[in-house]
């Protein structure tokens, strides 16, 4: 039922677009100041940027403030359609090709409703009353972005792929003070244009802009650079054994669905996942005939693994954007009663990450196939995490990542691994069910 109400919404939200654009070009005149101004909406919705390092923007918002004050509420309506125009030849399905432009006129015509209300100034009236237009740009922009946000809400919720409160958490709330912000920007735009300099006040104010997007640009490319390098490292790391395969980038998708669920805001919701990509990268000084070994390890050997939580503090000590994640490698087989390693840390003094990372990492092992034993199912997973809580995990974050699993599922492992071996013995460090855990002979076993 879903996608023909999903369709009738999007139909409907276009022909009131189209109603209030008709509308507006009645109301305007045209020549070429509404040209230039068509040419600047251009020219903003071809500039993209980024506000957060997921979320793109234009600086159309930048260019309709400007227009809300040099030509007023109708003009910016009228002229808004053409902030899409640079997206036309991105392929998309027909569906988005007629809602993105259609919210983007009914979200013009918010933000001008609300600049008129509060008595915008427009025009030259505009040079003797700054402080007043400055606060009808700010009311302005938050009437374009309301408008917006319901528009969008609206539809995620008849898609039903995005949850509608992820999306405000996540984009709108983060994003809604910096979009303020460049309010300023299309007052600024618009005074240098009311001034006399017209659309030569774009190599002005949006000379520098460009300027700004291309350094962002620049950034957004090196950690991109330097993900992807990391990404391949932990892939060398992991050709050491066909069984943990892919088990770092799970853990890493599973902490990053957990931590959305927790709220975590933008910069730790990246911290997360990065910690949880590297987790493990302390491996790569861990023998691989130990990795290997068709049986129980000893106590010597389980020193070993032991330190691979510190060998990966080492190995990512020296870059700094991830000063934030040494902590949760280095802790992330502490267990919630104290008889983790490697400090033998208890309950809150285990750092947050690392409690996070705990239960992702053992989830993702108990589901994946290992040598000495097949993968178990989703449910008899988070079965053993409660049953674990309290004494290997925190109980609130188990809680939370059922809840999560639950609502949202999980991709296991692939089913390509090796079948299991009945006589190899071995236990992975990773797995930490009740009965198995440590995997170790002598005072290292953990429980029999």
């Amino acid at each position: 039922m879903r996608p023909s109400l999903l369709r009738a919404t999007v139909a409907a939200v276009a022909v009131c677009a189209l109603a209030v654009l008709v509308t507006a070009l009645t109301k305007i005149s045209f020549g070429f100041p509404t040209l230039a101004l068509c040419l600047l909406m251009l020219i903003g919705g071809a500039l993209r940027f980024r506000i957060l390092p997921n979320h793109p923007a234009t600086l159309d918002s930048v260019t309709l403030v400007a227009v809300y004050v040099i030509a007023g509420p109708w003009y910016a309506v009228a002229v808004s359609v053409f902030a899409y125009a640079a997206q036309l030849r991105q392929p998309s399905p027909l569906v988005k090709r007629i809602f993105n432009p259609s919210h983007r006129v009914l979200s013009a015509a918010g933000g001008g409703l609300a600049y008129a209300a509060v008595g915008g100034p427009v025009g030259s009236e505009v040079l003797e009353h700054i402080p007043a237009t400055v606060l009808a740009a700010v009311v302005g922009t938050i009437g374009h972005q309301v408008t917006n946000a319901l528009l969008v809400s609206l539809i995620l919720w008849l898609e039903g792929q995005v949850p509608v409160l992820h999306f405000l958490r996540s984009v709108i709330l983060p994003t809604f003070l910096p979009m303020l912000g460049y309010s300023a920007l299309g007052v600024l735009l618009a005074v240098t244009w009311i001034g006399g300099l017209n659309i030569v006040a774009c190599l002005l104010v949006l000379g520098p802009l460009i300027v700004v997007r291309w350094a962002m640009s620049q950034y957004q490319a090196e950690r991109a650079a330097q993900a992807a390098a990391m990404r391949a490292f932990i892939q060398v790391i992991e050709t050491k054994d066909l069984y943990t395969r892919g088990h770092s980038e799970r853990v890493s998708t599973g902490v990053g669905m957990l931590g959305r669920y927790l709220r975590l805001p933008e910069d730790r919701q990246q911290a997360l996942e990065h910690a949880g990509l590297l987790h493990d990268v302390g491996k790569v000084g861990v023998p691989t005939s130990i990795i290997r070994k068709p049986g129980k390890l000893d106590d010597a050997e389980m020193d070993a693994i032991r330190l691979h939580p510190a060998r990966g503090v080492e190995l990512i000590g020296n870059i700094p954007f991830l000063e934030e994640v040494k902590s949760a490698v280095l802790h992330h087989h502490e267990k919630y009663d104290g008889t983790g390693y490697p400090a033998g840390l208890s309950g809150a003094n285990i750092p947050y990450f690392a409690r996070i990372i705990g239960i992702v990492d053992a989830f993702d092992c108990l589901t994946s196939t290992r040598s000495y034993r097949p993968a178990r199912s989703i449910d008899e997973t988070l079965a053993i995490l409660v049953q674990d809580k309290t004494t290997h995990f925190d109980p609130d974050l188990v809680d939370a990542f059922v809840a999560v699993i639950r609502s949202q599922g999980w991709k296991a492992a692939a089913a390509d691994q090796p079948a299991p071996d009945g006589t190899v013995q071995a236990i992975d460090h990773d797995d930490l069910s009740l009965g198995s855990s440590g995997g170790a002979t002598g005072s290292a076993a953990g429980p029999a």
